[in-house]
């Protein structure tokens, strides 16, 4: 969980912030991977999601103990569970004008077993923060994350394995084997 105190305040925050933001969007390339022409899914952890708070401080000129409280409380919710994983799916269009076309083909996507990692013959599913789907649109950003029961962790762990990330919904079957790089910084994230 971060606290306060682990947060710069903006002034602080402003002097470090281009080398800060350059190390970071270095560190998240090994965390993103792409499924298909439309989807991006990048692993969260404490580093991003300490980023990410810092950002919307900076954006929204937040001094107040009080609006730093709900930034922590909210983003805090979006940190790895305990044996899991946590990560941003983006629904990415690219073409302005295909957005609701390409975004409606993904509606059901947050319900279901339709995004896993598959370790050989075990699957272990994602599940999405509610609120993002509704039956006639979906959000283009997700939060999700990914519960490991004791065997699925230990093969996780297991760094000879071969790990896929999968997205099976309608048309949309794509799947990526997972780096070892990925593998070794999510074998992290699961250890926490």
């Amino acid at each position: 969980m971060l606290k306060r105190s682990d947060l710069m305040n903006i002034i602080e925050y402003e002097k470090v912030r281009k080398k800060y933001r350059k190390d970071i969007i270095l560190y998240k390339k090994n965390r993103r991977i792409k499924l298909g022409p439309n989807i991006t899914i990048t692993f969260e952890n404490i580093k991003t999601i300490k980023f990410q708070i810092q950002e919307m401080m900076r954006a929204e000129r937040m001094v107040h103990d009080h609006q730093i409280q709900e930034e922590l409380d909210i983003y805090n919710s979006l940190l790895p569970p305990k044996n899991g994983l946590s990560a941003t799916l983006f629904i990415e269009v690219t073409e302005q004008t295909k957005i609701k076309k390409v975004l409606n083909q993904f509606i059901g996507l947050t319900e279901g077993n339709n995004l896993f990692f598959q370790i050989y013959n075990e699957k272990v599913f994602s599940q999405f923060e509610k609120g993002r789907e509704e039956k006639d649109k979906i959000s283009s950003v997700h939060y999700i994350s990914f519960i490991f029961d004791a065997v699925a962790k230990q093969n996780f762990l297991d760094k000879g394995r071969e790990i896929s990330l999968c997205v099976s919904y309608n048309n949309y079957d794509f799947s990526e084997l997972i780096s070892s790089k990925m593998h070794l910084l999510l074998v992290d994230d699961l250890n926490l």
